[in-house]
Protein backbone atom coordinates (compact mmCIF):
# COMPACT_ATOMS: atom_id res chain seq x y z
CA UNK A 1 0.00 0.00 0.00
CA UNK A 2 1.78 3.14 -1.31
CA UNK A 3 1.11 6.87 1.17
CA UNK A 4 -2.34 7.95 0.91
CA UNK A 5 -4.01 4.97 -0.97
CA UNK A 6 -6.73 2.53 0.36
CA UNK A 7 -5.49 -0.71 2.15
CA UNK A 8 -6.71 -3.39 -0.30
CA UNK A 9 -8.67 -5.94 0.92
CA UNK A 10 -8.72 -9.99 0.20
CA UNK A 11 -11.75 -11.39 2.14
CA UNK A 12 -11.73 -15.27 3.18
CA UNK A 13 -15.22 -17.04 3.71
CA UNK A 14 -18.32 -14.85 2.53
CA UNK A 15 -20.28 -16.69 4.82
CA UNK A 16 -23.19 -15.15 7.21
CA UNK A 17 -21.25 -12.96 8.72
CA UNK A 18 -19.78 -11.60 5.48
CA UNK A 19 -22.88 -9.57 5.09
CA UNK A 20 -22.28 -7.13 8.02
CA UNK A 21 -18.80 -6.42 6.48
CA UNK A 22 -19.85 -6.47 2.78
CA UNK A 23 -22.50 -3.37 4.19
CA UNK A 24 -19.96 -0.94 5.51
CA UNK A 25 -17.09 -1.62 3.88
CA UNK A 26 -18.12 0.62 0.56
CA UNK A 27 -18.89 3.40 3.00
CA UNK A 28 -15.34 3.11 5.04
CA UNK A 29 -12.54 5.27 4.45
CA UNK A 30 -8.75 3.38 3.98
CA UNK A 31 -10.37 0.32 2.53
CA UNK A 32 -10.75 -1.04 -0.71
CA UNK A 33 -12.26 -4.65 -1.51
CA UNK A 34 -10.46 -6.26 -4.34
CA UNK A 35 -10.82 -10.33 -3.40
CA UNK A 36 -13.12 -12.64 -1.79
CA UNK A 37 -12.32 -16.56 -1.63
CA UNK A 38 -14.30 -19.21 0.06
CA UNK A 39 -14.20 -22.95 -0.06
CA UNK A 40 -17.55 -22.68 -1.62
CA UNK A 41 -16.60 -21.05 -5.24
CA UNK A 42 -19.97 -21.11 -6.14
CA UNK A 43 -20.63 -18.51 -3.24
CA UNK A 44 -17.70 -16.69 -3.45
CA UNK A 45 -18.49 -16.31 -7.57
CA UNK A 46 -21.91 -14.60 -6.68
CA UNK A 47 -20.36 -12.17 -3.77
CA UNK A 48 -17.73 -11.23 -6.33
CA UNK A 49 -20.06 -10.30 -8.61
CA UNK A 50 -22.65 -8.81 -6.49
CA UNK A 51 -19.25 -6.35 -5.05
CA UNK A 52 -17.62 -6.02 -8.67
CA UNK A 53 -14.16 -7.83 -7.69
CA UNK A 54 -12.40 -10.70 -7.90
CA UNK A 55 -13.32 -14.10 -7.12
CA UNK A 56 -10.34 -16.24 -6.36
CA UNK A 57 -9.27 -19.54 -4.91
CA UNK A 58 -7.57 -19.10 -1.26
CA UNK A 59 -3.99 -19.38 -1.89
CA UNK A 60 -4.16 -17.04 -5.07
CA UNK A 61 -6.04 -14.43 -3.00
CA UNK A 62 -3.49 -14.48 -0.43
CA UNK A 63 -0.44 -14.48 -3.08
CA UNK A 64 -2.51 -11.68 -5.00
CA UNK A 65 -0.71 -8.25 -5.54
CA UNK A 66 -4.09 -6.35 -5.16
CA UNK A 67 -4.25 -7.69 -1.66
CA UNK A 68 -3.21 -5.39 1.10
CA UNK A 69 -4.73 -7.17 4.44
CA UNK A 70 -6.59 -10.03 4.98
CA UNK A 71 -10.30 -10.17 6.20
CA UNK A 72 -10.38 -13.74 7.84
CA UNK A 73 -13.82 -14.54 8.64
CA UNK A 74 -13.50 -18.34 8.14
CA UNK A 75 -14.86 -20.52 11.07
CA UNK A 76 -12.62 -20.45 14.44
CA UNK A 77 -10.77 -23.86 13.46
CA UNK A 78 -9.60 -21.99 10.40
CA UNK A 79 -8.37 -18.33 11.60
CA UNK A 80 -4.81 -19.13 13.02
CA UNK A 81 -3.62 -21.10 9.84
CA UNK A 82 -5.37 -18.34 7.25
CA UNK A 83 -3.87 -16.08 9.32
CA UNK A 84 -0.59 -17.35 9.41
CA UNK A 85 -0.70 -18.23 5.49
CA UNK A 86 -0.96 -14.59 4.89
CA UNK A 87 1.15 -13.08 7.02
CA UNK A 88 4.08 -15.47 5.87
CA UNK A 89 2.51 -14.02 2.35
CA UNK A 90 3.36 -10.01 3.61
CA UNK A 91 -0.32 -9.51 4.16
CA UNK A 92 -1.77 -7.71 7.40
CA UNK A 93 -4.34 -9.65 8.61
CA UNK A 94 -7.81 -8.43 10.72
CA UNK A 95 -10.14 -11.91 11.42
CA UNK A 96 -12.91 -12.51 13.22
CA UNK A 97 -13.22 -13.41 16.40
CA UNK A 98 -11.71 -15.57 18.48
CA UNK A 99 -7.91 -15.10 17.42
CA UNK A 100 -7.94 -18.44 17.59
CA UNK A 101 -9.06 -21.47 19.47
CA UNK A 102 -6.29 -21.85 22.14
CA UNK A 103 -3.45 -19.55 23.03
CA UNK A 104 -0.68 -22.17 21.55
CA UNK A 105 -2.04 -21.73 17.82
CA UNK A 106 -2.51 -17.69 18.10
CA UNK A 107 0.92 -16.70 19.72
CA UNK A 108 2.79 -17.84 16.80
CA UNK A 109 0.24 -15.62 14.69
CA UNK A 110 1.12 -12.42 17.09
CA UNK A 111 4.86 -13.67 16.96
CA UNK A 112 5.03 -13.90 12.92
CA UNK A 113 3.51 -10.52 12.75
CA UNK A 114 6.36 -8.97 14.82
CA UNK A 115 9.03 -10.47 13.32
CA UNK A 116 7.06 -9.13 9.29
CA UNK A 117 6.44 -5.74 10.80
CA UNK A 118 2.52 -6.29 10.06
CA UNK A 119 -0.35 -5.71 11.60
CA UNK A 120 -2.76 -8.55 13.15
CA UNK A 121 -6.26 -6.99 14.31
CA UNK A 122 -9.24 -8.87 15.30
CA UNK A 123 -13.03 -8.65 15.98
CA UNK A 124 -15.42 -7.23 18.21
CA UNK A 125 -14.76 -4.41 17.05
CA UNK A 126 -18.56 -3.44 17.93
CA UNK A 127 -16.63 -2.50 21.34
CA UNK A 128 -15.36 0.90 19.40
CA UNK A 129 -19.15 1.87 19.02
CA UNK A 130 -20.89 4.86 20.88
CA UNK A 131 -22.79 2.40 23.78
CA UNK A 132 -19.41 1.09 24.89
CA UNK A 133 -17.38 3.86 24.12
CA UNK A 134 -19.67 6.47 26.03
CA UNK A 135 -19.84 4.10 28.83
CA UNK A 136 -15.99 3.38 28.91
CA UNK A 137 -15.55 7.69 29.49
CA UNK A 138 -18.49 7.67 31.98
CA UNK A 139 -16.18 5.25 34.05
CA UNK A 140 -13.04 7.00 33.52
CA UNK A 141 -14.83 10.27 34.47
CA UNK A 142 -15.71 8.95 37.94
CA UNK A 143 -19.51 8.87 37.22
CA UNK A 144 -20.29 6.04 39.99
CA UNK A 145 -17.21 6.54 41.72
CA UNK A 146 -14.61 3.80 42.10
CA UNK A 147 -15.76 0.98 40.15
CA UNK A 148 -15.86 -1.86 42.44
CA UNK A 149 -17.44 -5.12 40.36
CA UNK A 150 -19.06 -5.75 37.40
CA UNK A 151 -21.42 -8.33 36.23
CA UNK A 152 -22.27 -9.71 32.79
CA UNK A 153 -25.08 -12.32 32.33
CA UNK A 154 -25.46 -13.09 28.98
CA UNK A 155 -27.81 -16.32 27.60
CA UNK A 156 -29.63 -18.29 24.84
CA UNK A 157 -31.25 -21.47 24.26
CA UNK A 158 -28.35 -22.26 21.23
CA UNK A 159 -27.76 -20.46 17.98
CA UNK A 160 -29.68 -23.48 16.28
CA UNK A 161 -32.83 -21.48 16.70
CA UNK A 162 -31.63 -19.22 14.36
CA UNK A 163 -28.49 -20.32 12.14
CA UNK A 164 -28.89 -22.37 9.41
CA UNK A 165 -25.21 -23.99 10.07
CA UNK A 166 -24.42 -23.98 13.83
CA UNK A 167 -22.46 -26.87 14.21
CA UNK A 168 -19.31 -24.96 14.56
CA UNK A 169 -20.81 -23.64 17.43
CA UNK A 170 -20.53 -26.64 19.42
CA UNK A 171 -17.35 -28.01 18.45
CA UNK A 172 -13.90 -26.40 19.89
CA UNK A 173 -13.18 -22.65 19.62
CA UNK A 174 -17.17 -22.40 19.54
CA UNK A 175 -19.24 -22.35 22.87
CA UNK A 176 -20.82 -19.55 24.94
CA UNK A 177 -17.93 -19.01 26.17
CA UNK A 178 -15.47 -18.49 22.68
CA UNK A 179 -18.29 -17.04 20.61
CA UNK A 180 -20.11 -14.62 22.70
CA UNK A 181 -17.14 -14.13 25.26
CA UNK A 182 -14.83 -11.96 23.26
CA UNK A 183 -18.03 -9.14 23.29
CA UNK A 184 -18.02 -8.84 26.80
CA UNK A 185 -14.35 -9.88 28.30
CA UNK A 186 -13.15 -7.24 25.39
CA UNK A 187 -15.44 -4.71 26.93
CA UNK A 188 -14.72 -5.24 30.26
CA UNK A 189 -10.99 -5.22 29.55
CA UNK A 190 -11.58 -1.71 27.98
CA UNK A 191 -13.08 -0.39 31.17
CA UNK A 192 -11.03 -1.56 33.87
CA UNK A 193 -7.74 -2.87 32.01
CA UNK A 194 -6.09 -6.38 32.06
CA UNK A 195 -7.31 -9.61 33.94
CA UNK A 196 -5.13 -11.28 36.31
CA UNK A 197 -6.47 -13.94 37.25
CA UNK A 198 -9.72 -16.25 36.81
CA UNK A 199 -11.88 -18.95 38.58
CA UNK A 200 -14.97 -20.76 37.11
CA UNK A 201 -17.15 -23.56 36.68
CA UNK A 202 -19.01 -25.02 33.44
CA UNK A 203 -20.98 -27.95 32.41
CA UNK A 204 -23.37 -28.90 29.47
CA UNK A 205 -26.66 -30.65 29.42
CA UNK A 206 -27.42 -34.09 27.44
CA UNK A 207 -30.51 -32.00 25.73
CA UNK A 208 -30.69 -32.73 21.79
CA UNK A 209 -29.43 -30.13 19.42
CA UNK A 210 -30.94 -30.07 16.07
CA UNK A 211 -30.55 -27.47 13.27
CA UNK A 212 -33.96 -25.18 13.37
CA UNK A 213 -33.69 -24.13 9.50
CA UNK A 214 -32.23 -24.36 5.83
CA UNK A 215 -31.22 -26.90 4.18
CA UNK A 216 -30.08 -29.40 7.33
CA UNK A 217 -32.88 -28.24 9.48
CA UNK A 218 -33.39 -31.06 11.79
CA UNK A 219 -29.83 -32.37 11.11
CA UNK A 220 -28.67 -33.63 15.08
CA UNK A 221 -25.96 -31.22 16.39
CA UNK A 222 -22.75 -32.99 18.12
CA UNK A 223 -21.77 -30.98 21.17
CA UNK A 224 -18.24 -30.99 22.24
CA UNK A 225 -18.42 -28.00 24.12
CA UNK A 226 -19.30 -26.91 27.63
CA UNK A 227 -22.67 -24.53 27.35
CA UNK A 228 -22.91 -23.04 31.00
CA UNK A 229 -20.18 -20.86 32.00
CA UNK A 230 -19.55 -19.04 34.90
CA UNK A 231 -16.20 -16.74 35.86
CA UNK A 232 -14.91 -14.58 38.32
CA UNK A 233 -12.19 -12.25 36.93
CA UNK A 234 -9.83 -10.16 38.76
CA UNK A 235 -8.96 -7.12 37.03
CA UNK A 236 -5.15 -5.63 37.53
CA UNK A 237 -6.79 -2.64 39.33
CA UNK A 238 -9.06 -4.33 41.68
CA UNK A 239 -12.42 -4.39 40.32
CA UNK A 240 -13.85 -8.18 40.58
CA UNK A 241 -16.12 -9.41 37.40
CA UNK A 242 -18.52 -12.08 37.02
CA UNK A 243 -19.47 -13.11 33.57
CA UNK A 244 -21.99 -16.13 32.73
CA UNK A 245 -22.52 -17.31 29.31
CA UNK A 246 -25.01 -19.68 28.54
CA UNK A 247 -26.57 -21.22 25.50
CA UNK A 248 -29.05 -23.37 28.16
CA UNK A 249 -30.85 -20.42 29.24
CA UNK A 250 -35.34 -20.14 27.58
CA UNK A 251 -35.64 -17.39 29.64
CA UNK A 252 -34.20 -15.02 32.09
CA UNK A 253 -34.92 -11.59 34.10
CA UNK A 254 -31.14 -11.46 34.43
CA UNK A 255 -29.62 -7.97 33.72
CA UNK A 256 -27.41 -8.11 30.61
CA UNK A 257 -24.42 -6.22 32.00
CA UNK A 258 -24.15 -3.70 34.77
CA UNK A 259 -20.94 -1.65 36.37
CA UNK A 260 -20.87 -1.32 40.30
CA UNK A 261 -19.46 1.90 42.00
CA UNK A 262 -18.79 3.51 45.09
CA UNK A 263 -21.57 6.69 43.88
CA UNK A 264 -23.73 4.23 41.53
CA UNK A 265 -24.37 1.80 39.17
CA UNK A 266 -24.06 2.43 35.52
CA UNK A 267 -26.23 -0.15 33.01
CA UNK A 268 -23.89 -1.61 29.47
CA UNK A 269 -25.58 -1.37 26.72
CA UNK A 270 -24.84 -4.82 24.66
CA UNK A 271 -21.13 -4.82 23.17
CA UNK A 272 -22.91 -7.45 20.83
CA UNK A 273 -24.50 -4.13 18.85
CA UNK A 274 -22.72 -0.85 18.32
CA UNK A 275 -24.65 2.01 19.11
CA UNK A 276 -27.21 0.73 22.38
CA UNK A 277 -27.45 3.68 25.56
CA UNK A 278 -25.76 3.42 28.03
CA UNK A 279 -27.81 4.52 31.62
CA UNK A 280 -26.66 5.71 34.91
CA UNK A 281 -28.10 5.97 38.49
CA UNK A 282 -26.03 7.54 41.15
CA UNK A 283 -26.36 7.48 45.01
CA UNK A 284 -27.94 10.83 45.07
CA UNK A 285 -30.58 9.48 42.69
CA UNK A 286 -30.94 6.02 42.46
CA UNK A 287 -33.42 6.49 39.40
CA UNK A 288 -32.17 5.58 35.95
CA UNK A 289 -31.79 8.38 32.99
CA UNK A 290 -29.78 8.05 29.66
CA UNK A 291 -26.50 9.11 29.45
CA UNK A 292 -25.95 11.49 26.44
CA UNK A 293 -23.55 9.86 23.25
CA UNK A 294 -20.27 11.24 24.07
CA UNK A 295 -17.75 8.57 22.32
CA UNK A 296 -16.91 6.07 20.02
CA UNK A 297 -17.77 5.63 16.26
CA UNK A 298 -21.33 6.88 15.31
CA UNK A 299 -23.29 4.80 13.34
CA UNK A 300 -20.78 2.04 13.22
CA UNK A 301 -21.16 -1.46 12.10
CA UNK A 302 -18.98 -4.30 11.28
CA UNK A 303 -15.35 -3.54 9.99
CA UNK A 304 -14.79 -0.59 11.64
CA UNK A 305 -11.91 -2.03 13.16
CA UNK A 306 -10.35 -2.80 10.17
CA UNK A 307 -10.67 1.00 8.99
CA UNK A 308 -9.12 1.87 12.46
CA UNK A 309 -6.21 -0.08 11.77
CA UNK A 310 -5.99 0.91 8.42
CA UNK A 311 -5.81 4.30 9.70
CA UNK A 312 -3.71 3.68 12.47
CA UNK A 313 -1.09 2.37 10.08
CA UNK A 314 -1.31 4.93 7.59
CA UNK A 315 -0.65 6.85 10.95
CA UNK A 316 1.82 5.07 12.38
CA UNK A 317 -0.20 4.36 15.62
CA UNK A 318 -1.75 1.61 17.76
CA UNK A 319 -4.70 0.38 15.98
CA UNK A 320 -7.54 -0.07 18.98
CA UNK A 321 -9.05 -3.79 18.20
CA UNK A 322 -5.27 -5.54 18.28
CA UNK A 323 -4.65 -8.78 18.35
CA UNK A 324 -2.39 -8.31 21.35
CA UNK A 325 -6.07 -7.29 23.14
CA UNK A 326 -7.55 -11.00 21.36
CA UNK A 327 -5.19 -12.44 22.57
CA UNK A 328 -5.56 -11.62 26.13
CA UNK A 329 -8.86 -12.22 25.72
CA UNK A 330 -8.50 -15.59 24.64
CA UNK A 331 -5.84 -16.67 27.31
CA UNK A 332 -8.72 -15.35 29.65
CA UNK A 333 -11.45 -17.75 28.37
CA UNK A 334 -8.75 -20.25 27.81
CA UNK A 335 -8.18 -19.94 31.30
CA UNK A 336 -11.33 -20.17 32.81
CA UNK A 337 -11.79 -23.34 31.09
CA UNK A 338 -9.19 -24.48 32.71
CA UNK A 339 -9.93 -23.36 35.87
CA UNK A 340 -13.56 -24.73 35.62
CA UNK A 341 -11.79 -28.69 34.18
CA UNK A 342 -9.42 -28.39 37.56
CA UNK A 343 -11.46 -26.44 40.08
CA UNK A 344 -8.65 -23.88 41.17
CA UNK A 345 -7.34 -20.11 40.07
CA UNK A 346 -5.84 -19.79 37.21
CA UNK A 347 -3.37 -16.65 36.39
CA UNK A 348 -3.53 -14.91 33.15
CA UNK A 349 -0.10 -13.23 32.22
CA UNK A 350 -0.21 -11.23 28.82
CA UNK A 351 -0.93 -7.70 29.51
CA UNK A 352 -2.12 -5.23 26.68
CA UNK A 353 -2.05 -2.07 26.82
CA UNK A 354 -5.48 -0.20 27.35
CA UNK A 355 -6.39 1.57 23.69
CA UNK A 356 -7.17 4.97 23.45
CA UNK A 357 -11.48 5.72 23.88
CA UNK A 358 -12.47 6.58 20.27
CA UNK A 359 -13.40 10.16 19.99
CA UNK A 360 -17.12 11.34 18.75
CA UNK A 361 -15.83 13.11 16.07
CA UNK A 362 -13.76 10.44 14.25
CA UNK A 363 -16.22 9.92 11.58
CA UNK A 364 -15.17 7.78 8.67
CA UNK A 365 -14.46 11.16 6.57
CA UNK A 366 -12.50 12.87 8.47
CA UNK A 367 -10.05 9.43 9.53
Amino acid sequence: MSDGAALRVGMVGVGNISRQYLQHLPALPGLQLTAVADLDTERAATVAAEQGVLALGVDELLAHDDVDVVLNLTIPAAHASVALAALAAGKHVYGEKPLATSTAEAAPVLEQARAAGLRVGSAPDTVLGTGIQTARAALDDGAIGDPVGAAVAWSAPGHELWHPAPAFYYQPGGGPLLDMGPYYLTSLVAFFGPVVRVSGSATRSARARTVGSGPDAGAAIPVDVDTHVVAILEHEGGVVSTVTVSFEVWATRSPLFEVYGTAGTLAVPDPNAFSETASIATADDRTWRELPVRAGYADAGRGYGLADMAHAIATDRPHRASGDLAYHVLEVMEAVATAAREHTVVPVTSRPERAATAPLDARPDTW
